[in-house]
């Protein structure tokens, strides 16, 4: 089999597999990252709002992001280029420990999981926990501010100094406060 049908394997590109979309993703940011692009993002192919149908939803989720994933990470690291990009694994909210509705979960912002590999982050780092229900974090907590400086700083901006001057005032990304989160710097 050659180079590229295994890549396609990998990545887990292939007609009617469920890791399709979001495969030719991660195969594609790879390419942008070789080529140097500087900033690419990703969007899971299925929603990841699991108001309803959770258990069923979330497989299918995992299902079609897992295996692509995973094989954007290696390929990186094989290459040469994990070092140097910053790969964060986000959603737009945490989610509560509780049933919405009976079969999903509503929006938390108090207790809020993120991954973060290659670009100066610290590998095998857990940061923080939440209390023994997920519901809020109680150990290390990080504010959005300081979350925000921490990806600055891994990019070589210093939050401090990145402003820009509106409506009379100097405003900066990370607002008024934020501190770098030494804790996951490699």
């Amino acid at each position: 089999m050659g180079r590229g049908r295994s890549t396609l394997r990998a990545y887990g590109v292939g007609s009617g597999l469920p890791t399709d979309r979001f495969g030719r993703q991660c195969l594609l940011a790879r390419r942008l990252v070789e080529a140097g692009v500087r900033f690419v993002e990703l969007t899971a192919p299925v929603g990841w709002d699991h108001h309803f149908l959770l258990k069923q939803n979330l497989s299918e989720s995992c299902a079609a992001t897992d295996q692509p994933v995973a094989a954007l990470l290696n390929d990186l690291k094989q290459r040469g280029l994990l070092a140097d990009t910053l790969v964060i694994w986000a959603g737009e909210f945490g989610r509560t420990p509780y049933a919405q509705s009976g079969t999903g979960r509503d929006h938390n912002n108090k207790g809020y999981s993120i991954w973060m590999a290659g670009g100066g982050v610290r590998g095998g780092t857990r940061y923080g926990a939440t209390d023994d229900y997920g519901h809020h974090a109680v150990e290390h907590v990080v504010p959005i501010h300081d979350w925000h400086a921490t990806i600055l700083h891994l990019l070589g901006l210093d939050h401090e100094r990145l402003t820009f001057h509106y409506a009379g005032r100097d405003y900066r990304l990370t607002d008024v406060s934020g501190q770098v989160v030494q804790g996951i710097i490699a």
